[in-house]
């Protein structure tokens, strides 16, 4: 995931959402990168060490119901909430062994050495239903750890299903957004009970010129792309830049299939020629 002004941007949206609880509404045009950055933001994509446990990532499908919305965004909450406890239940699970085995140990001595006529065994505390008790508590204590729910392909959702949504909004103290394309906040306008919630507005733009520039100069290609070392030339980065038009999902696609052009053809450098050759098996538009 390259981290552009836009992915940045977004970002600092998904904070400001999260951080005062607020509804949030991100449009963009398709192949901007707008799933690309909630994917990375809620670390879905594979990307950190763990999956975020404060943020939760749900595509609707095309025919959904409140019910089914309702039954997703619940597994996933869930799921954080169990990986939250998780570092308690195996302290718990090592603590409750080393009881188990100190006890197993004490029995097997009282066996042998424990008067049995003259008074009673001792217990030794903490028991293990004490310390299995006490870790309970601990459990029960840890809240879900959602803080931030991310609802992409929002344009999905027709009225029961956004009121399902609103629901869920408001039963927890979390943010939300809704990511979808150019239109969808004019669409929400004529929800007054939902369109009232919403507290920011977000709008993700092509990436400018300079940026695809900027990333060509540095050798960045998508994942699993290889091409030349050596810098591209003027022509070709002019040529790709006006190709793609800030679109992120193009750029990807575009030097995908200059890697492919170049395979095939045994070339070392990428031309205007071979950008060109590359647009022609993609549909992009007019160039």
């Amino acid at each position: 995931m390259v981290e552009t002004l836009e992915h940045r941007r977004f970002v600092e949206f998904c904070d400001a959402c999260r951080r005062y609880r607020y509804i949030g509404l991100c449009f963009g045009a398709p192949g901007v990168g707008k799933t690309l950055s909630a994917r990375h933001y809620s670390r879905t994509d594979g990307s950190g060490e763990s999956k975020s446990l404060e943020t939760v990532f749900y595509t609707p499908s095309v025919v959904n119901t409140p019910r089914a919305i309702d039954l997703a965004i619940k597994r996933s909450r869930d799921l954080n909430r169990n990986l939250a406890k998780r570092p308690l239940r195996l302290e718990m699970e090592e603590k409750l062994n080393s009881i188990r085995q100190r006890d197993e140990d004490y029995k097997a001595e009282v066996l042998r050495q424990h008067d049995w006529f003259s008074k009673p065994v001792p217990e030794l505390r903490p028991t293990y239903g004490e310390v299995a008790k006490a870790y309970s508590i601990k459990e029960m204590e840890i809240a879900d750890p959602t803080a931030l729910i991310l609802v992409d392909e929002a344009d999905r959702l027709r009225m029961a299903s956004l009121e399902q949504v609103r629901a869920i909004f408001d039963s927890g103290d979390i943010g939300m957004i809704l990511i979808g394309m150019p239109g969808i906040e004019k669409r929400l306008a004529r929800y007054p009970q939902f369109y009232s919630r919403i507290g920011f507005v977000h709008e993700f733009r092509p990436l400018a010129a300079n940026e695809i520039r900027d990333l060509l100069e540095k050798g960045w290609a998508p994942p699993g792309v290889n091409l030349p070392e050596q810098p591209l030339g003027s022509e070709a980065v002019a040529s790709i830049i006006r190709m793609t038009a800030g679109n992120f999902r193009l750029l990807n696609r575009l030097l995908t299939q200059i890697e492919r052009i170049l395979e095939v053809n045994s070339l070392q450098e990428v031309t205007k020629v071979v950008v060109e050759a590359a647009r022609e098996s993609l549909v992009i538009g007019e160039a």
